[in-house]
């Protein structure tokens, strides 16, 4: 069994990704990287490049292609993007390779907590943690005397008097896209809660009170936020603040920093940030924390793993940091907070969890993204939705063995 891992709308892009960043050697074997689309890994990506023989692909639906890719032989990526959640299908499948020789070999600026072990082994290397935390426009909140929300409903409180003041367009934002993002809304606020996903036989127990009140706290934040609210992914709350016309929205970290680029963004310089809002007065913050970092495919040649893995240390060199220091929550030395960083820091001191990263939690999450937007849209009563989540992963957990 594989243990619990404790840490933290692009589009998709296979060409050489621009050079910024001095390499310190010639890279001769053709190298190929499968990742998600952004900031950060465009920031490692286009260091990794400046060695030559390079090539990425940084789409953020990379996880639907990456057990595909790897699976191939020889795999059609030597490099993958992992996070907490889709490190588990390609390792339990045999798809990725212990790193510890390599690490060993290349690993001597890695810093402890980026070393990624499942039962004693590395098995990826982190380069960062992300979490979502509020992001709210300072001057609006001045300018209306609302205090920086700690709770949801101090968030809805502060959504109904921005709304009434017709200062933005809609005062929240959120990643409600059907799918990923929005079962990805449904665990962080279910575990603000207090829920638990499962029961000791493995059968889903979302069905319950705890469900419903975050069900009817998903609906309740929607109703401030852009009616196409069922499409907006990172990229949409990204854009949606830098064009100004949002207040609030809990936000993924590692998007916040180019808020401040003046080249993109309309609110350089009326950004704040905080901890994730709690689901309850008193409760850890409704947020999940995320690691993202590299691994190596399986299915190459021991000599392919090894020019893959060098030029990935390359990618995250002290120098990359400094460059784009902004960019991300960075574990690669040469990182220093940011003021933009500090709601990050907030979300996990105050004890937000590890997202809980299992083949269960897979199969729920993906049947939460399917059937919640019915309930948001009117379409089925909490309790209805609830109840087909529950019957798409027993199908999806009957025919991964996890129930009899």
């Amino acid at each position: 069994m594989i243990r619990k891992l404790i840490l933290a709308a692009g589009i998709s892009l296979l060409a050489s990704v621009s050079a910024h960043a001095e390499c310190s050697y010639k890279n001769d074997t053709p190298i190929k990287l499968l990742a998600a689309g952004f900031d950060a890994w465009k920031a490692v990506a286009s260091t990794m490049a400046e060695c030559g023989n390079f090539q990425a692909e940084l789409d953020q639906n990379f996880a639907q292609k990456q057990m595909a890719a790897f699976e191939a032989t020889p795999a059609l990526y030597q490099i993958g993007g992992v996070a907490n959640e889709t490190l588990v299908p390609v390792l339990q499948e045999g798809l990725i390779r212990p790193l510890d020789s390599l690490v060993a070999k290349y690993g001597q600026n890695l810093n402890p907590n980026q070393l990624i072990k499942v039962d004693g082994k590395i098995v990826a290397i982190a380069m960062m943690v992300n979490t979502q935390h509020l992001v709210f426009r300072k001057d609006i909140l001045e300018q209306l005397n609302i205090p920086v929300p700690k709770t949801y409903d101090e968030v809805l409180a502060a959504a109904k008097k921005i709304k009434d003041a017709k200062v933005v367009d809609y005062p929240l934002g959120g990643t409600f896209k059907t799918g990923y993002d929005l079962g990805e809304e449904f665990v962080n606020m279910y575990l603000g809660f207090g829920g638990q996903f499962f029961d000791d036989k493995n059968m889903a127990t979302i069905d319950n009170d705890k469900g419903v009140k975050t069900l009817d706290m998903l609906k309740a934040l929607s109703q401030y936020m852009d009616p196409e609210f069922l499409v907006s992914d990172s990229t949409y709350v990204q854009q949606q603040f830098e064009q100004g016309k949002i207040a609030m929205a809990n936000f993924w970290a590692s998007r916040a920093g180019v808020l401040e680029n003046p080249t993109e963004s309309k609110v350089v310089g009326k950004i704040g940030v905080a901890a994730a809002p709690a689901a309850y007065p008193g409760g850890k913050p409704a947020a999940t924390l995320w690691w993202d970092g590299m691994t190596i495919a399986s299915h190459i040649s021991d000599a392919d793993a090894d020019a893959a893995f060098r030029l990935g240390m390359e990618g995250m060199k002290p120098e990359m940091v400094k460059a784009h220091n902004d960019a991300s929550v960075w574990l690669v030395k040469g990182y220093t907070p940011t003021p933009i960083s500090k709601g990050a820091f907030e979300t996990a001191a105050a004890g937000a969890p590890p997202y809980p990263a299992t083949t269960a939690l897979g199969i729920l999450h993906t049947a939460l993204g399917n059937h919640i937007g019915d309930f948001l849209t009117g379409k089925k009563t909490a309790e209805q939705a609830l109840a087909d989540v529950e019957a798409e992963y027993k199908t999806g957990a009957t025919e991964k063995g996890l129930l009899k």
